[in-house]
């Protein structure tokens, strides 16, 4: 059974204290944020004058004063917002991994338990966006740097409230981006600095006890279909799985590297009779059980990869606490990140 790790550790429950003041309309005379060690920035709310002007892919959102009332849409925008001590008054329910049907995931529940905070309004987006929803919460901001709005998406979200969308591509924006777009929106650029430095510094421990994993050649393989193993479809070095393994200090194949320059998309398919051209892959992670580790290792093509030869994987139940946090949100990581690594190293331990 996996651990439940919680996000109290000294240095991240220091920086998420120092910007607590900023829930509910606390005052912007906080004093001044501290990074991971302690040192103040330099930085503190005061100084922060509005209005500020944010640009991403879609258009340019301009915040004229301070966020009182903070919504977000889509996966983990509120993870900002509830890191830096602010509570939205509406977030997108969780729609995968939550195991209890509570339209929260573990580090969210646990976050808003460690603020003494309600459970906020949950816009369900099984079918996409609830703009009737979101417009009911009266938002002074609408974060949602991590996400695949369209551009009618945010056009419609502009007529509500300031809208952030993403800075380059849909669904492609990694954590610190996350981060600094949010932070920058809400006034607490110096917090979300703070808050990035903190996390780099967990993942730095968390790797450190694992030297093994330094520059492993690893590579995310998408769901794969068991009854159809012709294909391979795996993330590039745009989706944020695959950067999950360069922040813990593992290396991106050549094959990989390569592929990803071809295109802007997150994820593509080849034939798997092109295989050897990931002879360069030392460890692999993907979503699956023993079912698929058996199905590789029989398969007389997939079996000839040097990571499915050595049995050097990490199948991961996408539904499971892991599972979910394998694509590194800012609450998510320091929640799995003991286990995560863990699992990564005994992989590594693997590669002949």
């Amino acid at each position: 059974m996996l651990s439940r790790r919680r996000l109290l550790s000294g240095a991240f429950a220091t920086t998420a204290a120092l910007a607590l003041a900023a829930c509910g309309g606390g005052s912007d005379s906080d004093s001044n944020p501290s990074d991971a060690s302690g040192a103040s920035t330099g930085s503190s709310a005061a100084e922060v004058s509005f209005p500020i002007t944010v640009k991403h892919a879609l258009g340019t959102a301009t915040i004229e004063a301070k966020p009182e009332r903070v919504a977000t849409v889509q996966w983990a925008n509120h993870e900002v917002p509830l890191a830096l001590g602010i509570v939205p008054v509406g977030m997108a329910a969780a729609n995968f991994g939550d195991a209890d049907g509570d339209g929260l995931l573990p580090w969210v529940k646990d976050k808003l338990d460690q603020l003494g905070a309600q459970t906020p309004v949950l816009f369900d987006e099984t079918d996409g966006i609830d703009f009737e929803a979101v417009a009911d919460t009266n938002p002074d901001v609408i974060l949602a740097p991590y996400s695949g709005l369209t551009q009618e998406d945010y056009d419609t979200l502009s007529e509500i409230a300031p809208t952030i969308a993403y800075p380059n591509g849909p669904w492609e924006t990694n954590w610190r981006d996350m981060i600094k777009l949010s932070s920058q929106a809400l006034g607490q650029a110096a917090q979300g600095d703070a808050l990035i430095s903190t996390i780099e510094g967990q993942m730095k421990t968390a790797a450190a006890k694992y030297p093994q994993l330094n520059g492993k050649k690893t590579m995310f393989l998408t769901h794969v279909d068991t009854t159809d193993l012709s294909k391979v479809s795996f993330y590039t070095d745009k989706d944020t799985r695959a950067q999950f393994f360069t922040d813990l200090g593992m290396g991106t194949p050549d094959s990989i590297a390569k592929a990803s320059a071809a295109t802007e998309e997150f994820a593509q398919e080849v034939s798997a009779e092109t295989v050897d051209t990931f002879n360069d892959v030392e460890l692999i992670v993907t979503y699956g059980d023993d079912k698929l580790l058996k199905s590789l290792k029989s398969d007389p093509i997939l079996s000839k990869m040097p990571a499915v030869a050595s049995g050097a994987i990490v199948a991961l139940d996408g539904s499971s606490e892991v599972g979910t946090a394998a694509n590194p949100t800012p609450l998510a990581i320091s929640y799995v990140l003991d286990d995560y690594t863990k699992l990564l190293a005994d992989a590594a331990d693997k590669v002949s």
